[in-house]
């Protein structure tokens, strides 16, 4: 990033950023606090964000703390992902109503708003370009997907904190963003100073953020930004390294450790719904008790449900051993032979979210650890 697209503004500024965003008719969505977690929701107020929390997490656990100082950004990661805003876990495809002795279907007529994302991470960052790569780039588009991330505006925010279950260093996805955002903000917090380096990425960026009031940088501000963005680099809680992954796996179909980690996987699915990439969905009907009207939805779905391998006769995939394999055998594997990239960003929210602590990291280093064993894949049960 050129030294002119950058400009050091005060926490305050997020204010002007925030109005200038609404003012251009962007749907704003950042980080608040609900419900004792940090979620992505309407933003309108520099004071809705979570100034001054922070969390700790680690496996099955997640508890937020305060800071000893009013950081905006100084949190890692909430069970909430951007995808609920571009991918909603439920929507209406359709309804249809009696008409006489027939029926006539009401088409959904989906005007999705304009939305502006503030403290999207670089791992996320990469995640919504996943998406894109799997439902807008490929030969079958999601409409309801592409209507939704068109036009979208991003803020992000580089990780000055890693969370004890992050891995997005050795993944190559984070703590810092190249590119793909409108604007990124690097915040750093010192007991002299408080700011928030400000690059543009994109001209609209540019000109937001020309309204915010801001100065040129000078050196000293640069290299403490990027002083914060290695420290969080170094202090990463877990890692996931190897070229050979998808290979790995491939080898290790019928390795014990799948037995060991079926032994403590509840089957529940959390990791699907807080992982920022999958995408898997269902649809259902729904019909008025009169038998005037019916609807058709479409609703996240989970690969770790019994139903969601099911044809006629039965589960393909029946045991829990089997959908846990399944699940990061494609997240790892599979997904690079059908979309050229890993489905895993190196987020750790399958690890926080998960109610036993599963470690997707550990599980991999046990199979690297304990040897491969065998590739015969007779038997999904």
């Amino acid at each position: 990033m050129k030294a002119e697209e950058r400009l050091v503004i005060r926490p305050a500024h997020i204010q002007q950023l925030i109005d200038s965003l609404i003012r251009r008719g962007y749907r704003v969505k950042g980080p608040v606090v609900r419900n004792e977690a940090v979620v992505y929701d309407d933003l309108s107020s520099l004071e809705d964000l979570p100034i001054g929390w922070t969390d700790e997490q680690g496996g099955g656990r997640y508890r937020l703390r305060r800071r000893d100082d009013e950081a905006l950004f100084g949190y890692s990661l909430g069970p909430r992902t951007w995808k609920v805003f571009l991918h909603p876990p439920e929507r209406r495809l359709w309804k249809a109503e009696r008409n006489g002795r027939g029926f006539r279907i009401i088409e959904e007529e989906e005007r999705p708003p304009l939305f502006a994302f503030i403290g999207v991470r670089p791992c996320e960052l990469h995640a919504i370009s996943i998406l894109d790569r799997v439902l807008a780039g490929g030969e079958f588009v999601d409409p309801s997907y592409r209507a939704r991330r068109e036009g979208l505006f991003v803020v992000v925010a580089n990780c000055g904190e890693a969370g004890g279950t992050c891995f997005c260093s050795s993944m190559d996805t984070g703590p810092a963003a190249a590119s793909g955002f409108d604007i990124a903000l690097t915040e750093v917090v010192t007991a002299e100073d408080h700011y928030l380096l400000a690059e543009a990425g994109t001209g609209k960026g540019a000109e937001v953020l020309g309204e915010t009031g801001g100065v040129r940088p000078g050196e000293a501000e640069i290299t403490a930004a990027r002083k914060t963005v290695e420290e969080a680099a170094a202090r990463m809680g877990r890692s996931m390294t190897g070229s050979d992954l998808k290979d790995l796996l491939y080898r290790s179909y019928e390795h014990p450790r799948w037995d060991d980690v079926a032994r403590r996987c509840l089957t529940c699915g959390n990791c699907t719904m807080v992982c920022p990439t999958c995408f898997c969905t269902t649809v259902e009907d729904r019909t008025e008790i009169t038998g005037g009207t019916a609807e058709r939805w479409q609703r996240a779905d989970s690969c770790f449900s019994a139903e969601f391998s099911y044809i006629h006769g039965g589960s393909i995939r029946s045991s829990p051993k089997a959908r846990y394999r399944h699940w990061i055998m494609h997240k790892l594997a599979a997904w690079v032979d059908q979309f050229g990239r890993s489905g895993c960003v190196g987020c750790g929210r399958c690890i926080t979210w998960c109610p036993v602590g599963i470690d997707i990291t550990e599980e991999v280093g046990a199979i690297r650890k304990n040897g491969v064993r065998g590739s015969d894949r007779e038997g999904e049960g």
